[in-house]
C-alpha cells in the first residue's frame, strides 16, 4: 500500500504540469487572437493597458485610396523645408527610415527624403511610452513612415544630416510601408565616396553589378538622385534652347522596315508575318521632315544599336537627342548653331544645377567642365597636326582611333582650356554614303564631330539632298540600292540643303560630370550582357 502513494503523487504532479501547459497554450492563443483582432482595426497598435502612447504608433493599414480615411486632409512638410524658422511647431513628415539606433530609453532615427535628411528623437516620457520607443527601434531600414513631431533647435550641429540646426521630437510614428529586413545593399555603403585620392573605405564599395541588380535601392542614394535630375535638366535645356531657335519637336517610329544606318548592328524583331528592325537612328525621318518643309526639327527618343561592345561608353539602347535643320548656303550655319546650343546647355547646367553637381562631387571626383563661348572649331588637319606634334601620326584619309581622340582632347584642353570643341572636315572615306563631299577638297567632307573631355558626343554632317548624287555615292559604297530606295525617293520632289547630328544623352551627362562609366548615367542600362531589371 505504501508503495502506491508516490505513484499517485507523481500522477498529480504530471496532471498539474499538463494543466499549466494547457493554460499557457490558452493564454498564447488568446494573445494571438487579440493581435489578429487588432490587426483588423484601422490602425494596429501594441495592446497594453498601461501604455500612454496607445493610438500614437503602429502599422497603418494598406493605403487603398479609401474616401473615408480620416487622415486624408493631413498636411505634410518636406524634409528640406524643416529648419530653424519652424522651431516650436508640430509638423507631419513622411520619409524613409534611413538609420535607427536605440540607446536605453531613447531611439535616434535619421529620416531621408531624396538627398535631405533630418534626425528624429524618441524619448521615454509622460507622453511617449517604452513600448512606443521599442516599436520605433524595431522598424526596418528603408521603411516609409509617417511622423508627427515637434521641431526643436539644437545647440550643436547634427552630424551626418542635411538639416543640421534642428531635430524632431516624435509624438506619433506610423509605418506606411515596411521594408524587408534583409537589404541586398546598404544605402550608406552605396553612398560612400569613391575618390581616387581617398584611401579610407576602399573595401566597403558596392560593385556595379550589385548596384544594377538592385537598381531600385541604388537609385535612392543622394548621388543618383542628383545625376538623374541633372540628366532631366539636359533634356529640358535641349528642348528649351532649340524651341527658342524655332525648332519643332517631332516623334519618329522606332519599328522600321530597313536598317537606319545599314550594316549588321541592328536588332531584328518579328512583325506579324514578316520581320522589322529597331531604329538605329531617326536619320531618315528627320530628313523627311525637312523635305516636308518643317525647316528645323528635333526629337528625343530611344535608339538601338546591336553592337557587341562591352565598354565604359557603349549601350545597346540609349536616349538620342537628334536634330536636323535646313540652311541657306553653308552647313556651318547648322554646325555653329549646334555648337552654340551646347554652350547654352552647359551654362544652364552650371547655373541651375550647381547643387546637384556639388552632391555628385561628394561621392565622385568631378572636375568642373570648361567650355568657350563661342565654342572652339578645329579643322581635321589641325587636329592631325596637334597629334603629330605629340608623336601620333594620323593619315589624311584615316579616322581617329579612340586613344587618338582622348589624346587630342587632352592636347586641346592644355592649349585652349576647353573640354568641348568641334572637329570639322572629316575625311570623306570614313563617313557614311549620305555625307556631302567637300566641293573644294575631294578627300574631305562637309562633316563634323563634337567632343567632350576627348570623347565624341555628336556626329553630324551636311546630308546629300540630291537623289542622283545620293545614288552615285551609295553605289560607290557598294550599297544595294533596292534596300535604300525609300530613302532616296524622299528627295525626289525637291528638298532644301540641310545638316544635323545625333547626340547620346547618357554620354553627354557622363562626360559633363567626368564619370567613368555610362551605366552610372543610364537609369536601367541595356548592354550585351544585361537586359534586367
Amino acid at each position: 500500500m505504501g508503495e502506491t502513494k508516490p505513484v499517485e503523487n507523481s500522477e498529480k504532479a504530471e496532471s498539474k504540469k499538463a494543466a499549466k501547459k494547457e493554460a499557457k497554450k490558452a493564454e498564447k492563443a488568446a494573445k494571438k487572437a487579440e493581435h489578429k483582432a487588432a490587426s483588423g482595426q484601422s490602425q494596429s497598435v501594441v495592446a497594453d493597458e498601461n501604455d500612454v502612447s496607445v493610438g500614437k504608433y503602429g502599422n497603418l493599414p494598406l493605403i487603398r485610396s479609401d474616401s473615408n480615411n480620416t487622415n486624408k486632409d493631413r498636411k505634410f512638410i518636406y524634409v528640406k523645408e524643416v529648419n530653424k524658422s519652424l522651431a516650436g511647431n508640430v509638423v507631419w513628415v513622411r520619409a524613409r527610415l534611413h538609420t535607427v539606433r536605440a540607446r536605453g530609453k531613447q531611439c535616434f532615427i535619421v529620416l531621408r527624403q531624396r538627398e535631405f535628411t533630418v534626425q528624429l528623437l524618441l524619448n521615454v516620457s509622460d507622453t511617449v511610452s517604452k513600448s512606443m520607443v521599442k516599436f520605433a527601434s524595431n522598424i526596418t531600414k528603408e521603411s516609409i513612415i509617417d511622423v508627427e513631431a515637434k521641431v526643436v533647435e539644437v545647440p550643436t550641429a547634427v552630424a551626418g544630416c542635411s538639416q543640421q540646426d534642428i531635430e524632431l521630437l516624435a509624438s506619433q510614428i506610423w509605418v506606411v510601408s515596411a521594408s524587408a529586413p534583409q537589404l541586398p545593399l546598404q544605402i550608406e555603403d552605396a553612398s560612400r565616396p569613391e575618390k581616387s585620392d581617398e584611401a579610407e573605405g576602399l573595401n566597403i564599395r558596392v560593385n556595379q553589378d550589385t548596384r544594377l541588380d538592385n537598381r531600385v535601392l541604388d537609385l535612392r542614394t543622394p548621388t543618383n538622385q542628383a545625376i538623374f535630375r541633372l540628366e532631366a535638366g539636359v533634356c529640358r535645356l535641349f528642348r528649351e534652347v532649340l524651341t527658342r531657335k524655332g525648332f519643332t519637336e517631332i516623334h519618329t517610329p522606332k519599328i522600321i522596315p530597313a536598317a537606319s544606318e545599314g550594316g549588321a548592328n541592328v536588332f531584328t524583331v518579328s512583325y506579324f508575318k514578316g520581320s522589322a528592325y529597331l531604329a538605329q537612328s531617326p536619320q531618315l525621318y528627320k530628313q523627311m521632315a525637312i523635305a516636308a518643309d518643317f525647316d528645323k526639327v528635333f526629337t528625343i527618343g530611344a535608339v538601338f544599336r546591336a553592337e557587341d561592345s562591352n565598354t565604359h561608353r557603349h549601350l545597346t539602347e540609349f536616349t538620342g537627342l537628334d536634330l536636323e535643320m535646313a540652311f541657306n548656303y553653308h552647313y556651318h550655319e547648322v554646325m555653329l548653331l549646334i555648337g552654340n546650343s551646347f554652350t547654352e546647355i552647359f551654362k544652364g547646367l552650371r547655373d541651375q544645377y550647381s547643387t546637384e553637381i556639388q552632391i555628385i562631387g561628394q561621392q565622385f571626383s568631378v572636375e568642373p567642365f570648361t567650355f568657350l563661348d563661342p565654342p572652339l572649331v578645329l579643322h581635321f588637319d589641325e587636329g592631325r597636326k596637334l597629334l603629330a606634334e605629340a608623336g601620333v601620326e594620323v593619315e589624311p584619309e584615316e579616322d581617329l582611333s579612340t586613344p587618338a581622340e582622348k589624346l587630342l582632347g587632352r592636347l586641346v584642353k592644355a592649349k585652349y582650356d576647353t573640354d568641348f570643341y568641334i572637329l570639322d572636315k572629316y575625311p570623306l572615306a570614313v563617313r557614311p554614303f549620305y555625307t556631302m563631299p567637300d566641293p573644294e577638297t575631294p578627300r574631305s567632307s562637309n562633316s563634323y564631330d563634337m567632343f567632350m573631355r576627348g570623347e565624341e558626343i555628336l556626329s553630324g554632317a551636311q546630308r546629300i539632298h540630291d537623289p542622283e548624287l545620293l545614288t552615285e555615292r551609295a553605289k560607290h559604297h557598294g550599297i544595294d540600292l533596292k534596300k535604300i530606295s525609300s530613302y532616296i525617293d524622299a528627295f525626289k520632289y525637291g528638298c532644301p540643303p540641310h545638316a544635323g547630328g545625333g547626340i547620346g544623352l547618357e554620354r553627354v551627362v557622363m562626360l559633363y560630370l567626368g564619370l567613368d562609366n555610362i551605366r552610372k548615367t543610364c537609369m536601367f542600362p541595356r548592354d550585351p550582357k544585361r537586359i534586367t531589371p
